[in-house]
């Protein structure tokens, strides 16, 4: 979605409240469908070392393996009946999918299997592993596989090739969530550069966490279907092959702002894309969502708006309890333009956060709430926007000056005297393409803080992250060796 956007999301992807319309009733209530793979044992062949970084709460930290490589859980720990049957999700902060003009693609899986194996837990088994899922040819930047793990301790996704070749870096986030009283929990949320940066669960608090926060039975699986740059027309053409195969329960559908830009004619196509999406969606026996277009104080499309947004009011009234109705964002926006960032269309980095917020308590009150017969939840829903500092860059803004020899300082790639994930960032970005971005050889020098002497690896922005999270106290790290 215009130049703007690109640099935003292209600097995230190598790392990585509204009174809405009442309630609507859907047809199961929500069983939680919670993550089991959270601290388990994790295990990597190539690179054992940031396997863990998987599995643990922290989304902006990852595992990364040269392909051929896998990322394995020993899961014998986990109550049986709480794994009979699981869904296996990982995330990537690329776009979702390799359309548009701004694709933003990188250290992909491309192909990979999903495997189980029932070796007693304690020590990783080289043999006896069985494929339940095979892809090839991904250009997804995040899937859900629903595994039938009755009698299994073991699961693993092993990949062979990366952005299409074997040789390549893989980078995943990869989690386990307990599905054996249904696919309850599982979110798919489609949409243009705006969904991109505010469902993006790597940065900042993400859907997920934000629901868990109201209600701790909860930690919905979430995956980020942004793209930038694209209208509701690409949304049409791919929805049935981004949904061939996929467990998700709820699809946001959340296009209009490409739609409008400049084009307040535009209205019948964009509602027959949506109906069409929604229709899919509902072929499928999964539960359509439909926000509102967000609200803009860009002359180009404000105006424009309200009159797509009367399109979406149309399909509330034909579609009643068939849809979801999400957040109203042109009432949010319209009421909290600060939120906005300079070009008056995409949020600015507390917008996002809010809109992350917004979404969660949205859909506590419309989905959670409205359906579930269980106890009362562990917190009460918050009432008002608490909005997050976070630079539009999508990195925490806290950075913090790192004291080292002379002339370096530990980790600050940026060379701003500061150390922060956007440190991380650029080693990353250098890794997976050096000519594309390259480094001065000061801040090589100052990146390389895992080991010493080893070149720039994934390692040096895996000890950034973890300097930054506070998980560790000092770089370079292997001083603390």
């Amino acid at each position: 979605m215009k130049g703007y956007f690109r640099k935003t999301i292209a600097a995230a992807s190598a790392l990585v409240i509204c009174a809405c319309s009442g309630a609507v009733n859907v047809s199961a209530e929500v069983t939680p469908n919670p993550v089991i793979s959270r601290g388990v044992p994790a295990y990597s062949e190539a690179n054992p070392a940031t396997a863990t970084a998987a599995n643990d709460e922290h989304y902006f930290s990852f595992w990364f393996g040269t392909a051929p490589d896998y990322i394995a859980y020993d899961l014998s720990e986990v109550p049986k009946e709480q794994k009979k049957s699981v869904i296996a999700v990982w995330y990537n902060t690329s776009s979702y999918d390799s359309i548009g003009m701004y694709v933003n693609s990188n250290m992909v899986p491309s192909d990979y299997t999903i495997e189980v194996n029932s070796a007693e837990g304690g020590t990783f088994p080289k043999d006896g592993w069985k494929v339940v899922a095979e892809v090839k040819d991904n250009t997804l930047g995040s899937r859900q596989h629903l595994v039938d793990m009755e009698d299994y301790n073991w699961i693993r996704m092993n990949i062979s090739k990366a952005d299409g070749a074997a040789g390549k870096q893989a980078s995943v986030n990869f989690d386990i969530h307990n599905v054996s009283e249904g696919v309850t929990d599982s979110w798919l949320f489609l949409g243009d550069s705006i969904t991109a940066g505010g469902m993006n669960n790597c940065y900042g608090t993400g859907f997920a966490t934000h629901v868990n926060k109201l209600d701790s039975r909860y930690f919905p699986v979430q995956e980020n279907g942004g793209i930038g740059g694209i209208t509701s027309t690409d949304g049409r053409d791919n929805i049935d092959r981004w949904l061939e195969g996929s467990p998700v329960r709820y699809v946001s559908i959340a296009y209009g702002t490409n739609d409008a830009w400049g084009n307040p004619n535009n209205v019948d196509k964009f509602y027959n894309n949506t109906k069409y999406m929604i229709d899919a969606v509902l072929a499928l026996g999964k539960i359509p969502v439909l926000p509102k277009i967000p609200g803009s104080t860009n002359s180009d499309v404000a105006p424009n708006v309200p009159l797509y947004n009367a399109k979406v009011e149309q399909l509330y009234e034909e579609y009643g309890d068939k849809l979801i109705q999400g957040p109203d964002f042109e009432k949010f926006f319209t009421e909290n333009p600060d939120l906005l960032s300079q070009d008056g269309v995409h949020p600015s980095s507390e917008g996002y956060e809010a809109m992350r917020k917004e979404w969660a308590e949205t859909m506590y009150r419309n989905v959670y709430q409205a359906e579930s017969s269980q106890p009362e939840p562990t917190a009460p829903p918050a009432t008002t926007v608490e909005a997050t500092t976070v630079p539009t860059t999508s990195v925490p803004a806290e950075t913090t000056t790192v004291s080292a020899a002379p002339g370096i300082v530990y980790g600050d790639v940026t060379l701003n005297g500061e150390v922060g994930l956007a440190d991380a960032l650029a080693i990353l970005q250098y890794v997976a393409n050096a000519a594309k971005y390259p480094l001065t050889d000061e801040a090589i020098n100052a990146a390389d803080v895992y080991d010493r002497g080893d070149g720039i690896t994934a390692m040096d922005a895996l000890s950034i992250q973890k300097y930054d999270a506070k998980l560790i106290s000092e770089l370079p790290e292997s001083y603390l060796k």
